[in-house]
């Protein structure tokens, strides 16, 4: 769509351009192409110093201010992937796995994880090499054509795809409430309960405070999914047997899958891995942005790892006609399933409050620029303004989760819709702007084999992105139609118990 258009981009006018000699006739191996000087640029390695001048420069601007926004390491921006990955959505890869069988859905998760980590990379290179990004939003605009209207395009989808994960972990809130209380209230309280707390929680401004929060957070997702599958392993019988018969665990999926179910089984793997709107955010407020790799390979290995025993573990234990989705459903003593369960809530509100604070920081950044001090100080206007926008995302948030009675259906469908471009057409179009202001225009057929590899893969990636939004986009409007016929859409606004 946007690929041809990007080869003959400009560089970025926010590094120095080096003339070329008339002995140089065309942009070298080591060196980097500037389009707009017609010739070599820099070194490759100076790319980095420019970013690391860059940066510095803005810390340095930070220095006098009350609200330093670029403090955070790579520790505790480690500790905001761990958050953001290492949540409730793993207790769903045993159903993914009894759909898509054990042993594809093993690979798919090492393949979806690969891939997400390289796109992530190219967010990171992306990011170095332009500092004064600040969000997705202004990489939207970057890459394609410098649009005005490809900023709005992109702020549109990023606003609508945080709010709706907002608006799930109200739901969810609400689901452990009930599953603890048994239904102690209506469940519109419950979630109105949990938009109230994440709320709070919200209130910090800098990811540098989030990050503390997001360690405990991931450390006790992880003690919640370590207790469920001990305890499915543990009881041996999952809950509802033996009406069905003997658990069965299968290699591969089951004669008569249909296109739909596995299509949706494949999805919610990747939606899992899919993260790369809030990577900007993120690399935004670090000090040595440089590091960020190190927080990107720590969180990838431990998700391949976590993802994997707990999937196929628990699917192992339960099988396929026992399964639940979330799985702690399927454990039969209602004690092991509450106190699991329990300990996934600091996630079920630290991952809603992350979102709520990306998207927040995007909005407040656009009212108060950066030299203003309602920005960079404790003002009671600056103050004001951010409490105001949190309040306006978690009262949306709620009212869309409780009006739409098939949310969890329309939420797959916005991911289909917007992680198509955010998990993979970005980073490909990305890639290909990066490497045509480096090498030049046609980088693909000067660097060898390194060329014309990167040049193909990354259209393919930009072809996963594209069936992401057709087929899944497809898969989720079935499931919605097929949801109607079925009559298991409640109306909105209901009190009906959600608990497990």
């Amino acid at each position: 769509m946007a690929l041809g258009a990007i080869f003959g981009r400009k560089a970025s006018p926010t590094t120095d351009n080096y003339s070329q000699s008339s002995e140089e006739k065309g942009p070298l191996p080591n060196k980097e192409y500037d389009a707009e000087a017609g010739g070599v640029r820099a070194p490759l390695g100076d790319s980095n110093s420019d970013a690391s001048f860059s940066i510095g420069k803005q810390i340095e601007m930070e220095a006098n201010n009350a609200i330093k926004y670029r403090t955070c390491s790579w520790q505790k921006t480690a500790a905001l992937l761990f958050s953001e990955y290492i949540c409730l959505a793993i207790m769903s890869f045993p159903w993914s796995y009894s759909v898509l069988g054990l042993v594809p859905g093993l690979i798919l998760t090492s393949v979806i994880a690969g891939l997400v980590l390289y796109t992530s990379l190219t967010t990171w290179e992306f990011c170095m090499r332009h500092p004064q990004i600040r969000d997705v939003c202004d990489i939207g605009q970057m890459l394609f054509w410098n649009k005005k209207w490809a900023f709005y395009a992109t702020a549109v989808m990023f606003v609508l795809n945080n709010v709706f994960i907002m608006g799930l972990h109200c739901l969810v809130g609400a689901k452990w409430w009930n599953t603890i209380t048994g239904h102690g209230a209506c469940t519109i309280v419950f979630a109105a309960v949990t938009a109230i707390i994440s709320f709070t929680a919200s209130l910090p401004r800098t990811f540098s405070t989030l990050a503390t929060l997001g360690t405990g957070s991931a450390l006790f997702t992880f003690v919640s999914v370590i207790l469920a599958t001990g305890f499915a392993g543990g009881e041996g019988k999952p809950s509802g047997y033996p009406s069905l018969g003997e658990p069965q665990v299968l290699a591969i999926p089951v004669a008569g899958t249909t296109f739909v179910a596995g299509m949706s089984a494949f999805m919610n793997i990747s939606y899992t891995f899919i993260g790369q709107i809030t990577l900007p955010s993120f690399i935004a407020e670090m000090k040595e942005p440089k590091d960020f790799p190190k927080a990107l390979w720590a969180v990838t290995i431990c998700e391949v790892i976590i993802f994997s025993l707990v999937g196929g573990i628990i699917y192992g234990y339960t099988g396929t006609q026992y399964i639940t989705s979330p799985a702690f459903g399927s454990i039969s003593n209602e004690v092991y399933k509450k106190v699991s369960f329990t300990f996934m809530v600091p996630t079920i509100i630290f991952l809603g409050v992350l979102y709520a604070s990306v998207t927040a920081r995007f909005v407040l950044f656009r009212i108060h620029g950066p030299t203003s001090r309602h920005r960079n100080d404790n003002t009671i206007v600056g103050w004001a303004t951010w409490i105001a926008i949190l309040a306006v995302l978690w009262v949306f948030a709620f009212i869309i989760a409780e009006v739409i009675p098939f949310f969890s259906d329309l939420l797959s469908l916005m991911s289909s819709l917007f992680d198509s471009f955010f998990g993979f057409i970005f980073w490909g179009v990305a890639y290909f702007q990066l490497r045509s202001e480096k090498y030049g225009p046609d980088y693909w057929k000067t660097r060898g084999f390194r060329g014309y590899f990167g040049f193909f893969f990354n259209i393919t990636l930009c072809l996963i992105g594209l069936l992401f939004l057709t087929a899944g986009t497809y898969a989720t409007v079935q499931s919605i139609i097929d949801g109607y016929r079925a009559a298991s859409f409640g109306g909105p606004f209901t009190c009906a118990d959600n608990g497990l």
